[in-house]
């Protein structure tokens, strides 16, 4: 999806990673989970830190921070796991997306939502929906479908398989 397909006001919930504001489409959260314990699976990406129990379901978790390159996520009061549904290839994955914390929910018009930033050619910057202008800063919306790619997610949903 680009930000010329975001045609009508769209709520997002903000999140922080670092310094950094993000958000995805509400319609994608299914719920917010306080930090939880979280089981490390062998490997696995770095930035997969295991599986946890949701209400006898297993639901693999991605560190944000370090899916973005970032120092991996630190355990505070305010650490939480967004759970997301992720579409690929027409099937659903449910994801935890460990946070530093949440922020807020709001609306965007789309007027709001700048088109991502081309970075050079090296640099995939497709899980960027759009930089949305909100309270005098910047929030990189993400596509969540897109954050991840085909073998991630194809791993994750084997984690999640193997450990049920």
């Amino acid at each position: 999806m680009s930000v010329a397909a975001i045609t009508e006001t769209r709520q997002y919930l903000t999140f922080k990673l670092a310094e950094e504001v993000f958000a995805v489409d509400v319609a994608k959260v299914r719920e917010i989970l306080e930090f939880t314990t979280i089981t490390k699976v062998p490997q696995t990406p770095d930035f997969m830190r295991g599986v946890i129990n949701l209400r006898g379901s297993v639901v693999p978790v991605m560190d944000m921070r370090l899916k973005f390159g970032m120092a991996g996520t630190e355990k505070t009061v305010n650490t939480c796991i967004i759970v997301v549904e992720v579409t690929h290839e027409g099937e659903t994955v449910i994801l935890g997306a460990l946070a530093d914390s949440v922020q807020e929910v709001f609306e965007l018009e789309p007027e709001q939502i700048e088109p991502a930033p081309r970075i050079g050619t090296k640099l995939n910057t497709d899980f960027i929906l759009g930089m949305g202008k909100h309270d005098g800063q910047f929030i990189m919306i993400l596509d969540i479908d897109r954050t991840f790619t085909c073998e991630e997610l194809v791993t994750a949903g084997g984690v999640a398989d193997e450990a049920a």
